[in-house]
């Protein structure tokens, strides 16, 4: 069963500072709903989505003027289809009274946390801010801890190598809690991520790729930030694309088939990148980040031994590395690049940084004096010049149908690997940015919404953003049709 509770917010009695911005009010609401899961405690039966590592805005608890709203979900003590009365009775009378009064109420809660958890929040909100003006991608802070438990424990790892900014690449950014806070910074432009085997390269794209969300005290991320509209692309073999233009990088095709307007419910490893490097740029990236674990290597390299041997005329691909410059130059997108088994890249970048046991060196000199001395030999590749961003698909809104049956809709996340939309099961697991199911499925309900608009043709971006700013603006209802705490906000762009 879903419940909510108010409470007064002159009985709550949060102190001003805890509401003083909008960043620090969504840390508040987020540390009072871990507080209510904390004072849950070991009564499995009472479930709030308080998240994890991340400070998301969410659903679960919502303050105004007048009060603060905690909604979670309770497992009524049952036998078959019938509920027990008074056990019932006394989880909902005794029990739920006595968490809320622990977990909402200032004179109970650890002020000296929610200080610490929204002072937190707030500083990566004004690091996020001077990114633009300092030419930055991302900021990882000095003493930071990338390295997280295993791929499926997000938290930090207890002994893991604290980062240190290599000199030439250092600088402090204003923080209106910590202060000047030194750290490297990524610079607009093309930047390689280069070293060994298991040195650390993929651990900072990670930690980059998540640096678009707040992060908790301690997690090891509360200074690793960026850009908000730095996208992670990949390849994804099997994903369906519908009326993508790549000829950018794929043309041409066996059989006269064109591919200005790309459509497949089977894409290969190179198609389905491409596919995604547009939809990034159309989602309005700024900045792309890549690794070569997840990339199609005949999108990403083609050397001089390969272009000697298979001519261009029998090539449709346009590999990236053809491209790198004129997405810096022409459309001002930025590339972060794992790479650590090509070298080709050298000649395009303008920092290289060597991981060696987690720890970042600057060697862009380096590898640009190995760029003058062993020269690759290879040519260029580019039929056209990239000029401009790709136009903007139109959406059509009966193509979605969130029904599973007439009248019913089903809209469910399963972890972050699928979205069930009506009657289809949606892959999601190239989506590596999101960061929580509730995510997953405020995007499935937005996706419904959009089902709904009379227009035969719209642009999605523009009424996704709209949707958006009103959940921002703390009205979630309208999305659901009724209360619902298992919501939280995604980015556009997903």
């Amino acid at each position: 069963s879903k419940l909510r509770v108010l409470v007064p917010a002159k009985t709550v009695a949060l102190p001003a500072s805890a509401l003083a911005s909008p960043a620090r009010r969504r840390a508040s609401r987020d540390f009072l709903a871990r507080a209510f899961r904390e004072a849950a405690g070991r009564h499995r039966e009472i479930t709030i989505d308080a998240g994890r590592q991340t400070v998301l805005d969410r659903s679960a608890c919502l303050i105004d003027a007048g009060a603060v709203e905690l909604r979670f979900t309770v497992d009524l003590p049952g036998a078959g289809r019938r509920i027990l009365g008074r056990k019932a009775a006394s989880l909902l009378v005794d029990l739920l009274p006595e968490i809320t009064n622990n977990s909402a109420l200032a004179n109970n809660l650890d002020l000296e946390g929610l200080e610490r958890h929204a002072a937190a929040v707030e500083d990566q909100e004004a690091v996020r801010a001077a990114l633009a003006d300092d030419g930055l991608v991302a900021f990882v802070a000095n003493g930071a801890v990338l390295p997280r438990r295993s791929g499926v424990d997000d938290r930090p790892l207890s002994d893991g190598v604290k980062f240190l900014s290599p000199p030439s690449l250092e600088v402090a950014i204003e923080t209106p809690n910590a202060g000047a806070i030194r750290g490297m910074g990524i610079p607009h432009g093309i930047t390689l991520i280069v070293g060994g085997g298991f040195h650390g390269k993929s651990t900072v794209l990670r930690a980059v790729e998540a640096g678009i969300w707040d992060h908790i005290p301690g997690d090891g991320r509360e200074l690793v930030v960026s850009d908000p509209d730095v996208i992670k692309i990949r390849a994804e073999d099997g994903r369906a694309v519908h009326a993508v233009d790549i000829s950018d990088f794929i043309s041409h095709l066996p059989g006269g088939r064109g591919t200005s307007s790309f459509t497949t419910d089977l894409a290969s490893g190179s198609t389905s990148q491409a596919a995604s490097l547009v939809e990034a740029l159309e989602a309005g990236a700024t900045a792309l980040l890549l690794d070569e674990d997840t990339s199609a290597t005949n999108f990403m390299i083609r050397d001089r031994r390969m272009q000697a041997l298979v001519a261009k005329t029998s090539e449709p691909i346009t590999p990236f590395v053809d491209r790198i410059r004129e997405l810096r130059d022409e459309l001002e997108v930025s590339t972060l690049l794992v790479m650590g088994g090509s070298g080709d890249y050298f000649d395009h970048a303008d920092v290289v940084i060597q991981m060696a046991d987690y720890l970042p060196m600057d060697v862009t000199l380096d590898a640009r004096r190995i760029a003058a001395d062993l020269a690759t030999g290879r040519e260029e590749e580019r039929e056209v010049e990239l000029l401009e961003s790709p136009e903007p698909r139109r959406l059509l809104p009966s193509s979605l149908n969130p029904e599973r049956r007439p009248g019913r809709w089903k809209i469910q996340a399963r972890g972050l690997d699928t979205l069930i939309f009506g009657r289809s099961d949606i892959d999601v697991r190239a989506l590596e940015q999101l960061q929580d199911p509730s995510q997953l499925r405020t995007v499935g309900w937005i996706m419904g919404r959009l089902s709904e608009l009379q227009e035969p043709e719209l642009e999605p971006l523009q009424q996704i953003a709209e949707m958006i700013e009103t959940l921002n603006g703390g009205d979630w209802d309208w999305l659901t049709g009724r209360p619902d705490g298992n919501l939280a906000v995604p980015r556009p762009h997903e």
